[in-house]
C-alpha cells in the first residue's frame, strides 16, 4: 500500500487562486489587527507614562486580555459579532496591546532625560517633544515590539479560521478535517514563511528609520 505524500502538488497547482487570496485575508487581517493595535497602545502607553498611576491598571487589563486563551476569547465574541471579521480582529487586537503598551512605555522610560531637558530648554511643548524627540529615539524598543505582535498575530489568525475568518487557517482546519495532510502543510508552510518575510521586512524597516543607530554600530 503506497503512503500518502506530505504534498501532493496537483491539489496545489489546482487550489492556486484559493491559496493567493487565502494568503491575502492572512497579511490583511495581520495589518489591520496590528495597525489598530497600535492606534490604541501609543495613546494608553503615552497617558501611563506621564500618569504613573495609570501604567499598572494599564498593563493589568491588557496582560489579562493576553491570558484569554484565543479559543475561549473567541468563543465569547462571537455571540456578539457572529462569525465575522469583526469578531476576528476584536480578538487578534487584544492580543496585541499587552506587547505594544509594554514596548512603547518601555521605550519612552529609555529616553534620556538630559534630551527632554535639552528639548524642554529650545521651546519645545509636551506634544512636539513627543512627535520629534521621544518617539523617534524609542522607535528601536517599539518596532522590536511591533515585530513580536506581528509574528504573534499571523499565529493568530490560524485560529480564526474556526470562525470562517481565518486566511490560511482556513487550510489547516480543512486538511485535519478530511484527514488529508497537503491543506495543513501548505497552511503551516505559508504562515511560517510570512512570520518570517514580515519579521524580516520590520527589521529592515527599523535600519532605515534610524540611521544613527547604523552611525553608533560603526563608531563601535
Amino acid at each position: 500500500m503506497t503512503r500518502d505524500p506530505w504534498v501532493r502538488w496537483d491539489w496545489v497547482s489546482r487550489h492556486g487562486d484559493d491559496i493567493l487570496r487565502a494568503t491575502r485575508q492572512h497579511v490583511a487581517l495581520t495589518l489591520i489587527a496590528v495597525g489598530v493595535g497600535l492606534a490604541i497602545s501609543v495613546p494608553l502607553a503615552v497617558a501611563a507614562r506621564r500618569w504613573r498611576v495609570l501604567e499598572r491598571p494599564v498593563l493589568a487589563f491588557t496582560g489579562g486580555l493576553y491570558t484569554i486563551p484565543s479559543l475561549a476569547l473567541f468563543a465569547l465574541l462571537v455571540p456578539l459579532w457572529g462569525l465575522s471579521r469583526l469578531t476576528a480582529e476584536v480578538g487578534l487586537v487584544s492580543y496585541t496591546l499587552l506587547i505594544l503598551v509594554r514596548n512603547v512605555i518601555t521605550g519612552l522610560d529609555g529616553v534620556p532625560e538630559d534630551v527632554r531637558d535639552a528639548a524642554r530648554g529650545m521651546g519645545y511643548r509636551p506634544l512636539r517633544q513627543l512627535v520629534a524627540i521621544d518617539l523617534p529615539l524609542a522607535l528601536p524598543v517599539i518596532v522590536a515590539g511591533i515585530r513580536i505582535a506581528v509574528v504573534t498575530t499571523i499565529g493568530l489568525v490560524t485560529v480564526t479560521g474556526l470562525i470562517g475568518q481565518g486566511g490560511l487557517g482556513a487550510f489547516i482546519i480543512e486538511g485535519i478535517n478530511r484527514n488529508f495532510r497537503t491543506p495543513v502543510v501548505v497552511g503551516s508552510v505559508l504562515s511560517i514563511a510570512l512570520a518570517v518575510v514580515a519579521d524580516v521586512l520590520l527589521a529592515g524597516a527599523l535600519r532605515l528609520l534610524t540611521p544613527w543607530q547604523r552611525g553608533r554600530a560603526a563608531a563601535q
